[in-house]
């Protein structure tokens, strides 16, 4: 069998990132969490996941940031990135879409969620 894919959940709102983690966890993946942008990247150094979903309303280093940050180290430029995100307005979506992978807000739907995760992860 092969290895499970890795996904790094970055997210400071600690019952998202229980949430996601274990939705994600009950359907075969490993994943890494990271209580917000730093943490992200710092654990980027020592792991790299197949797949990053990523908040956009953090302290200190927005999800903007971060992937920017990601986008712009080669070792890292390749990790499709998901915004999982409470902005819904037309504006961030617009840049979300250009920026990562796919955009989801929250509240989301678990099957949802589910399903384009995978489709992210099939396109790499």
């Amino acid at each position: 069998m092969d290895m499970a894919k890795k996904i790094m959940v970055v997210d400071d709102e600690p019952d998202i990132l229980t949430t996601v983690g274990k939705i994600l966890e009950m359907s075969g993946y490993e994943v890494i969490r990271a209580v917000d942008g730093r943490d992200c990247l710092s654990k980027l150094n020592a792991d790299t996941p197949d797949l990053i979903l990523l908040d956009i309303m953090m302290p200190e280093m927005n999800g903007w940031d971060v992937a920017a940050r990601i986008k712009e180290n080669p070792r890292w430029n390749n990790i499709p990135i998901v915004f999982l995100t409470a902005k819904g307005d037309v504006m961030s979506k617009g840049m979300g879409s250009l920026a990562a992978e796919d955009y989801i807000t929250k509240p989301f739907d678990i099957k949802d969620l589910k399903n384009r995760v995978e489709k992210a992860l099939n396109k790499h």
